[in-house]
């Protein structure tokens, strides 16, 4: 495979020259403010709905967090599911190329805690291991 840059499209974004590097299209993929969070709460829970979502991650906006699912959405990581009733209600889950980013997830779950762990400090977010089957 060659290193060259070259006009092309990469991580859905127009570059003229460009080199497409895998750990750069992960970070666009998964490293908006919340996404990793959204991913993960998803990997434990299956689906979940915007409220639930909101309970889950207080910190974050409804614009924001809005933002961030339709992001996934339009990437392929997450379904959103629209049903037809008054009021609406609408459920989000992983696709089969959202489960896909999972170990990568877990890796950086295992480096930050170790970090942290390092550095004197405990986990205190919403984040916990998984321990279910895959």
């Amino acid at each position: 495979m060659k290193n060259n840059p070259i006009n092309t499209t990469c991580c859905g974004k127009e570059h003229q020259p460009i080199t497409c590097c895998p750990v750069d299209a992960t970070i666009n993929m998964i490293g908006g403010k919340y996404k990793s969070l959204i991913l993960w709460k998803l990997m434990t829970e299956t689906t979940l709905r915007f409220s639930q979502l909101q309970k889950e991650i207080p910190t974050a906006t409804p614009k924001m967090l809005t933002q961030q699912l339709r992001e996934l959405e339009a990437n392929g990581l997450i379904h959103r599911h629209v049903y037809p009733v008054v009021p609406p209600k609408v459920e989000y889950s992983l696709t089969n190329f959202g489960k896909s980013i999972r170990p990568v997830l877990e890796s950086m779950y295992i480096w930050g805690s170790d970090y942290l762990n390092n550095q004197g400090l405990q986990v205190n977010c919403s984040m916990t291991a998984i321990t279910d089957p895959q």
